[in-house]
């Protein structure tokens, strides 16, 4: 007698055998259902917003087999669902993700998809999205100000062919270029909006990190000076590639303290996130000006 697999089993059966074995949730879930549920839904292909009544939809023997071989992947090689799947999702946008670049989750969607409400005197019309990645922050910016050109950069040629992906699926080659550049050296624009989540992690600090984590690309994690090189490189040059009145949004993670405590008469502005997050700070293309000897 067959018996008859729903969606539901499948979710529940992945859940369980998630509890049972050391993951880590950290790409884009923080549990084992959710984990479940975003393997089985895209591997399936279906859409998240589905009401409750999908629980009852039927897998067929191909489908099953299918996520159990996923399933068997996420715990044995403890690879992030994004990378299994092929896709995460920033700001309520899916991206297409690989192990070329960075699996989407920074506290930045939140200022987006708040038009940065109180950080932007008007709204900007160019905008530069450093350190891309998959290019998510970018094409992000670009859904949220239709009237602005961004300019997605990396020194990572192929997380930019991968940024060229996303630009495509999303529609937005008229507005959105992929410039290939170490940090602002083939730059030759200025902005009003610089957003930036560089790579701001120590070598000794990776070393300690989850097995997920060995996945995702070193390029786009370690940073030297005990993962202050890169975003201190950023402060010092950002007030060029700024207009009058422009805006730098940096990332630094869980160094934020260390940043501070190195340059103290900096005014950083340390955002705080209604959904988590934190060591994401703002200062103005003044501020930066004026701060040009510190940082030098």
């Amino acid at each position: 007698m067959t018996t008859t697999l729903l969606l539901r089993d499948c979710i529940e059966d992945a859940s369980e055998r998630f509890e049972r074995v050391d993951l880590f949730y950290g790409h884009g879930t923080d549990n084992s259902w959710d984990e479940a549920v975003y393997l089985v839904f895209s591997a399936l292909g279906l859409s998240f917003l589905e009401d409750d009544s999908v629980m009852s939809r039927v897998v067929t023997v191909e489908e099953a087999v299918r996520i159990s071989s996923l399933v068997d992947r996420r715990i044995n090689e403890h690879i992030p669902v994004a990378y299994l799947v092929g896709e995460a999702w920033f700001g309520g946008l899916p991206f297409r993700v690989d192990s070329r670049v960075l699996i989407p989750r920074s506290p930045i969607a939140e200022l987006i998809a708040d038009r940065f409400v109180g950080l932007l005197s008007d709204e900007p019309l160019k905008i530069l999205d450093l350190c891309t990645g998959s290019g998510c922050i970018g094409i992000a910016c670009a859904v949220a100000f239709p009237a602005a050109q961004i300019d997605l950069a990396d020194i990572s040629v192929d997380a930019l062919a991968l940024a060229r992906e996303n630009v495509r699926r999303h529609e937005a080659q008229g507005r959105v270029s992929v410039i290939q550049s170490d940090l602002f050296d083939q730059l030759q624009t200025s902005y009003d909006l610089i957003v930036t989540n560089p790579p701001y992690v120590s070598r000794e600090e990776v070393d300690e990190l989850p097995l997920e984590y060995r996945h995702e690309p070193e390029l786009g994690l370690v940073s030297d000076d005990g993962g202050l090189d890169i975003p201190v490189k950023i402060l010092r040059k950002a007030a060029t590639f700024l207009n009058e009145g422009g805006v730098l949004i940096l990332e630094v993670g869980y160094s934020w303290n260390a940043l501070a405590n190195r340059f103290p008469d900096v005014p950083f502005l340390w955002l705080e996130f209604a959904n988590g997050g934190e060591g994401v700070c703002m200062l103005t293309r003044q501020q930066l000006l004026d701060s040009t000897q510190l940082f030098n």
